[in-house]
């Protein structure tokens, strides 16, 4: 019988570059041929030969009740009878900014868009905007889309301006953008002290999903708060991935746990907002939207922006994960996986770490867990190819890259969390 999966995947080659329309989905970091995905139903996807895999990706993030969960399928049909595109206001967009707004304490206006990319980018757009400054600051390991200003690596020294990390971007694009090492402290205050006044915004991812999983700490998140108060630079929490997904109150509410009166000046947001449509917002106080057009000389522009069945999605998705007890239920759910997975290496004398924060999740083939992109790239990445595909060969689907985190969905049961521990330990046995 042949692989299907290997069939399109030789056929995608010729037509799409690398077999794929987003890189990290070519297995090229861990080697093998890509799933073809035919149809998904709650913690579950099926690939083209038929195969059925636990899903521990979900869309990278947004299916946080799972595949095809019957509200929100009901409200996308009902949407769709409707009307896929209008090009002109509707009543949802405003419903789903008022639910956004209502559950992050830190907005008081968004601005809908169709991407996290697009998000991010607006978002730097209007702080430089807003506050008349060319410089952002953003860290080492921490991904906010593939604009020009942010694929940036570190320069070569403390505060340095950073290299370009793709080709087709100049250097001289990326000369105002400051790339520093996550949870180092001496080096934002060194870098606000030599750039203070030229500083627009400090973006950040609080919880780094695209060095797997890897926390600010509360230090850090505190003194860049300070420092940007202080110099007038706004703080610009990238909340793309845990937005919702890490809790109601996403990663800020979870930081204004930890820091009295905290939040950041600008949120980016994307993934559960939109329900698995391509959907996201970024936001902020008053005064700084409305810098945009049409009230502000900042321009900002999308015909797909708000799309009716993209807000039907997203709005009916952010319903669900309101209900009582649905972020206690999937923390529990995550942490027994995580817990689970760590009992596994332990008994099998395999190092691990892990962490995890409501449904999302990391873990690291090394005794503790690391604080920045420097210390991640210190993983064994052979050791993880053969964990990813030995959990493969066993029908459970994680990352295909040792960079990127894993979540949890309310689909999730505990026949499939002990069905993955026991997949794990029969592939850390043979890690040893």
């Amino acid at each position: 019988m042949s692989d299907r999966n290997l069939d399109l995947f030789e056929r995608a080659k010729q037509l799409i570059p690398g077999g794929v329309n987003s890189p990290v989905r070519a297995f090229r970091a861990v080697g093998g041929t890509p799933r073809f995905v035919q149809r998904a139903q709650g913690a579950y996807f099926w690939d083209a030969n038929g195969q059925r895999y636990i899903d521990y990706i979900g869309s990278w993030g947004p299916m946080i009740l799972g595949h095809g969960h019957p509200a929100v399928l009901e409200a996308v049909q009902k949407a769709a009878t409707e009307g896929f595109s209008f090009g002109a206001p509707t009543e949802r967009e405003v419903e789903l900014a008022e639910e956004i707004v209502k559950l992050v304490p830190s907005l008081e206006m968004v601005r809908l868009v169709s991407s996290g990319t697009e998000a991010g980018m607006s978002t730097i757009r209007l702080a430089r905007g807003a506050t008349g400054r060319k410089t952002i600051i953003k860290f080492e390991g921490c991904y906010h889309g593939h604009a020009d200003a942010l694929l940036v690596k570190a320069g070569s020294g403390l505060a340095t301006f950073g290299n370009p990390t793709s080709a087709g971007v100049p250097p001289e694009v990326v000369q105002h953008t400051l790339v520093l090492e996550y949870n180092n402290v001496a080096q934002i205050e060194a870098a606000f002290a030599e750039h203070g006044a030229d500083i627009a915004c400090v973006i950040i991812e609080p919880i780094a999903g695209n060095m797997n999983f890897v926390r600010a700490s509360v230090p850090f998140v505190k003194r860049i708060r300070e420092l940007c108060t202080q110099h007038s630079a706004l703080f610009v929490f990238d909340e793309v991935m845990t937005g919702f997904r890490v809790g109601l109150g996403s990663a800020q509410g979870h930081y204004a746990s930890l820091i009295p009166g905290f939040e950041p000046d600008m949120t980016v947001m994307g993934k559960v907002i939109g329900g698995g449509m391509p959907l996201a917002a970024f936001g902020g106080k008053r005064a700084v939207m409305e810098h945009l057009a049409p009230l502000g000389g900042v321009y900002q522009a999308g015909t797909l922006s708000g799309n009716p069945v993209a807000t039907a999605c997203g709005l009916a998705t952010l319903k669900e994960i309101q209900k009582p007890g649905f972020f206690e239920a999937l923390s529990a759910t995550t942490r027994s996986l995580v817990d689970g997975l760590k009992a596994a290496a332990d008994a099998e004398g395999v190092p691990f770490s892990v962490d995890c924060q409501g449904g999302m999740f990391g873990f690291f083939l090394m005794p503790e867990l690391p604080q920045n992109y420097a210390t991640v790239m210190k993983t064994e990445g052979a050791k993880f190819n053969a964990l990813f595909h030995g959990l493969l060969d066993r029908g459970v689907y994680i990352a295909p890259a040792l960079y990127e985190a894993g979540f949890v969905s309310a689909a999730h049961t505990a026949d499939d969390i002990a069905a993955t521990v026991a997949a794990a330990r029969e592939v850390f046995a043979s890690l040893r």
